[in-house]
C-alpha cells in the first residue's frame, strides 16, 4: 500500500473509516462503515458520493479537436453540441476496444474522461497519433468526484441552483462551495447523478460540503460496482478488451449513423472495416446478461455450457456477483450467438456442478436518467 498514488480525498477516506485497497495503482476505498450492501441501496434511494479521481481527465485542444479525435473514436464528435457529453471508445486495428470513455464539447476543447488503469497508454495514444495537429494535454491538478443517485440533484442544486437545470449527458461549469468546477450530468450506477472535476486543493472542502447533507454517505468501489452491474454497465478490462469489439459487447448504439457503413463520415477510424463487418453478416459471441437460479452469485470466469452434461464451452462469465436491489445473483459475459436469446436457460460450473442460468436483458434494474 505504501507504493501507491493517492488521490487529493486519501486522508478523508481514511478519516471515514474506508478501508483501502490497491486498486489501478492507487488506494482508493472499497467500502466504508456502512458496507458494500447498504452503501449500495443508500445510493439507489438517496444519494452517494465516489471518489473517481484515479480516472484520466485530458483536454484535446485547437481547430479541428474533434474530427482530429475521429481518426480515433468512431462515434459522432463532429456533430456534438457544445456543452454535451457522448460516451465513446478507442478501437484498435481489430476492432478491439482499447478503452472505453467519456468525451464533451466544451466549445473551445475536447474534455476526454478514460479509465484509470489505461489513462497512461491513452495519453500516450492520442498523443501519438493527434500531435502536432492538436494539442492533447492531461490535467493532473483536478479531482473528480461522482455524486448519484435519485437525491442528487437536490444535493447539488443546494449549493448551485443551475445543477437543477441540467439534463442527462450536459456538461456545464459550475462554482461549486466557491469552486470552479466542470459538472457532467452523468455517472457510471444507472442512477441520476453528476461526475465534478474541482481543482485538487478544493476537492476536500467540496466533499465535504456535499457530505453534509443528510441524504449523502461516502460510497466505495465495492459498492460502485455492483451498482454498475445492475445498470448493463461494462467494466473496462472484463467485460471489454482489446480483444472485444463494440459490436460482440452490444455497444452498437455508441457508433451513429454518420460513422457507420454509408453515413457522411463512415469509418476513417482503426478497426472500421472489421466492425463494419460485424454489423453486415453479425457475430458468432455477444455479450448478455444473466440470472443464476437460487442465491449463489457466479463470478467472473465462470464457464458457460448449453446444458448439464457438454463438454462443449459455448460462453464465460465476466462480472458476477449479488445485486442488491434485484435481490439475487446476476452476471454479465458472452455467450455463442446460438444460445443468446433472452429466455434461453443455459448451465454455469460452479465449484463442479453445472448449475442454471437464464439469459435476461439488461439493464437488471431501470435506469434512473434525467432525460
Amino acid at each position: 500500500m505504501s507504493d501507491l498514488l493517492h488521490t487529493p480525498l486519501h486522508d478523508l477516506h481514511v478519516e471515514r473509516g474506508a478501508k483501502m485497497v490497491p486498486f489501478a495503482g492507487y488506494a482508493m476505498p472499497v467500502q466504508y462503515k456502512l458496507g458494500v450492501m447498504k452503501e449500495h441501496q443508500h445510493t439507489r434511494a438517496k444519494a452517494g458520493l465516489f471518489d473517481v479521481s484515479h480516472m484520466g481527465q485530458v483536454k484535446v485542444t485547437g481547430d479541428g479537436a474533434a474530427a482530429a479525435l475521429e481518426r480515433l473514436i468512431p462515434v459522432d464528435i463532429i456533430g456534438l453540441a457544445e456543452n454535451r457529453q457522448r460516451y465513446g471508445f478507442f478501437t484498435n486495428d481489430h476492432g478491439g476496444i482499447m478503452d472505453d470513455l467519456m468525451l464533451a464539447n466544451r466549445g473551445d476543447h475536447i474534455f476526454v474522461v478514460v479509465n484509470a488503469a489505461c489513462k497512461d497508454a491513452d495519453i500516450a495514444h492520442m498523443k501519438a497519433h493527434l500531435e502536432p495537429d492538436v494539442t492533447v494535454t492531461p490535467v493532473p491538478d483536478r479531482a473528480l468526484l461522482a455524486l448519484q443517485g435519485p437525491a442528487a440533484e437536490t444535493v447539488l442544486s443546494a449549493l448551485n441552483p443551475a445543477a437543477a437545470d441540467m439534463a442527462f449527458m450536459d456538461v456545464a461549469t459550475l462554482d461549486l462551495n466557491g469552486a470552479e468546477c466542470w459538472v457532467s450530468r452523468s455517472g457510471y450506477t444507472g442512477e441520476d447523478g453528476y461526475e465534478i472535476s474541482v481543482p485538487n486543493d478544493q476537492a476536500v472542502d467540496l466533499a465535504q460540503a456535499l457530505l453534509a447533507h443528510d441524504d449523502v454517505e461516502p460510497i466505495g468501489l465495492g459498492a460502485r460496482d455492483s451498482l454498475r452491474l445492475e445498470g448493463g454497465l461494462c467494466l473496462y478490462g472484463h467485460d471489454i478488451d482489446t480483444g472485444t469489439t463494440p459490436i460482440q459487447a452490444a455497444l452498437t448504439w455508441a457508433i451513429q449513423k454518420v460513422r457507420r457503413a454509408g453515413g457522411d463520415r463512415a469509418g476513417g477510424f482503426p478497426g472500421a472495416d472489421a466492425i463494419f463487418s460485424e454489423m453486415a453478416e453479425g457475430v458468432s459471441r455477444k455479450r448478455v446478461g444473466f440470472l443464476p437460479d437460487g442465491r449463489a452469485p457466479m463470478r467472473e470466469g465462470v464457464a458457460i455450457f448449453a446444458d448439464a452434461e457438454s463438454d462443449v464451452q459455448i460462453g464465460n462469465i465476466t462480472s458476477g456477483g449479488f445485486g442488491p436491489t434485484v435481490g439475487g445473483p446476476v452476471a454479465m459475459g458472452y455467450l455463442a450467438t446460438a444460445h443468446a436469446s433472452p429466455g434461453t436457460t443455459v448451465y454455469g460450473e460452479l465449484r463442479g456442478k453445472r448449475l442454471p442460468l437464464t439469459v435476461t436483458k439488461m439493464p437488471f434494474t431501470p435506469a434512473n436518467f434525467k432525460r
